[in-house]
C-alpha cells in the first residue's frame, strides 16, 4: 500500500504513472465485481484509498507550487515598486 510519506517521494510522473495503474486495477476489479469473479472484496477499498492519497499528494503540490509563484510575483513587485 502506498502511504502518504513514500508518494512524497516521488515524482509528478512516477506519482500519474503510479495513480494510472491504480485505476486501471480499480477497473478491472470493479469488472471482476460485476461478473461475480472477485474474490477480495476489500482490495477495492484500497484502491480507493491509494487513489485519494495520491490526487491528495498532487493537490498540496499544485497548491505550493501556486504559493510560490504567488511569493516570487510579490517579491518582483516590490522590488520594482
Amino acid at each position: 500500500m502506498a502511504k502518504a510519506k513514500a508518494l512524497a517521494e516521488l515524482s509528478d510522473t512516477d506519482l500519474i504513472e503510479k495513480m494510472s495503474d491504480a485505476k486501471e486495477e480499480l477497473f478491472n476489479l470493479r469488472f471482476q465485481f460485476a461478473t461475480g469473479q472477485l474474490e477480495n472484496s476489500a482490495r477495492m477499498k484500497q484502491i480507493k484509498k491509494e487513489i485519494a492519497r495520491m490526487l491528495t499528494e498532487l493537490r498540496a503540490r499544485e497548491i505550493a507550487d501556486a504559493e510560490s509563484l504567488g511569493e516570487a510575483e510579490l517579491e518582483s513587485e516590490a522590488s520594482n515598486g
